[in-house]
């Protein structure tokens, strides 16, 4: 029996099934910050919900807005729903109940579903810059070239993208052993924290990890990049004073919401070896889990002068 008891922890080890349930947590464990964090947060993601929600009812219900750059939009807008969605009401419950226990499949499941999504966020953001680089440098080829079908095909494939390289990266650290300690230090289940708790090699995880990263998080940034620089130099042509004032806010305001997304979400993804500073990792997490879902949706459309005309006629009812 004591051959077999030996026997037993090394199959359970085999199978990663020794830890059945994670700890998170939190953003603070601290009692009195908890309770003004709570309230503070919650205002946000309903703040997100609300303007997220009216600004895709806004695309759907105007026909002045059946263009591109707000098919787009709404959905990046819908995007931000479901982000904050799976981020928010865990963050919510450890602030509401203090450190608190996640089930291995919920804490998976949630890791699936945030992948998928900051996947399809780069993408998205990548088929945007690409949507004002046709409109600014190629308006006479913009009908063409930027037409429904091609849309579709680009959200289509943000979502898919998304998709395919969260079932692998998912099954990768799903794979894993985990045999203790489960204490995660962050306040969703998050990439890194999940390796550092592993007790397998993580090399290969890793590996892939970073490969997905600099292909999903590189590829789609480039892109942009490229975008604006190519929007920065014909607009930097343009005759007249106003209209390049009017085209260089529109794209000084899209490069904030893809410089902040982009440097806290790479800082993060495109590094080799795990990060050891969790409070930094959890500080860096609250911007492009809570801020850019928050910010988007005022940088790119409530500054708009077509989505303040279709808010207005809203308003004004029929």
């Amino acid at each position: 029996s004591g051959h077999q008891g030996q026997m037993e922890p090394s199959l359970e080890l085999a199978n990663g099934t020794r830890v059945q349930q994670f700890i998170l947590l939190g953003l603070s464990t601290r009692l009195g910050v908890r309770g003004v964090l709570f309230a503070v947060f919650l205002a946000l993601y309903l703040l997100t919900l609300l303007e997220n929600t009216l600004i895709v009812s806004l695309i759907c219900s105007h026909s002045q807005l059946r263009k591109p750059m707000y098919f787009f939009l709404g959905n990046l807008s819908c995007l931000e729903m479901c982000y904050v969605s799976v981020t928010m009401p865990t963050l919510l419950l450890g602030l509401w109940v203090g450190p608190y226990h996640i089930s291995f499949v919920a804490c998976m499941t949630q890791l699936f579903f945030f992948i998928v999504l900051i996947c399809t966020e780069c993408t998205l953001l990548a088929s945007m810059a690409y949507d004002r680089y046709v409109a600014i440098c190629r308006p006479l080829h913009y009908p063409l070239l930027m037409r429904p079908r091609v849309c579709v095909g680009l959200a289509l494939t943000s979502w898919l993208g998304g998709l395919l390289v969260s079932v692998a990266k998912t099954s990768c650290i799903a794979s894993l052993s985990y045999c203790g300690p489960n204490v995660l230090n962050h306040f969703f289940c998050d990439v890194s924290p999940l390796l550092n708790l592993s007790c397998t090699h993580v090399a290969l995880t890793e590996l892939v990890d970073f490969i997905s990263a600099i292909v999903i998080f590189c590829g789609t940034l480039l892109v942009a990049l490229a975008s604006y620089v190519a929007i920065g130099r014909a607009v930097l042509r343009m005759p007249s004073a106003a209209a390049r004032r009017k085209a260089l806010s529109t794209c000084a305001s899209h490069l904030v919401v893809v410089g902040i997304f982009y440097s806290a979400a790479l800082f993060i993804y495109c590094r080799p070896s795990r990060i050891k500073s969790m409070d930094l990792n959890k500080v860096l997490s609250v911007i492009y889990t809570v801020a850019t879902p928050l910010c988007n949706p005022v940088i790119y459309c409530l500054r708009n002068r077509e989505v303040h005309a279709a808010l207005r006629r809203t308003l004004r009812g029929p």
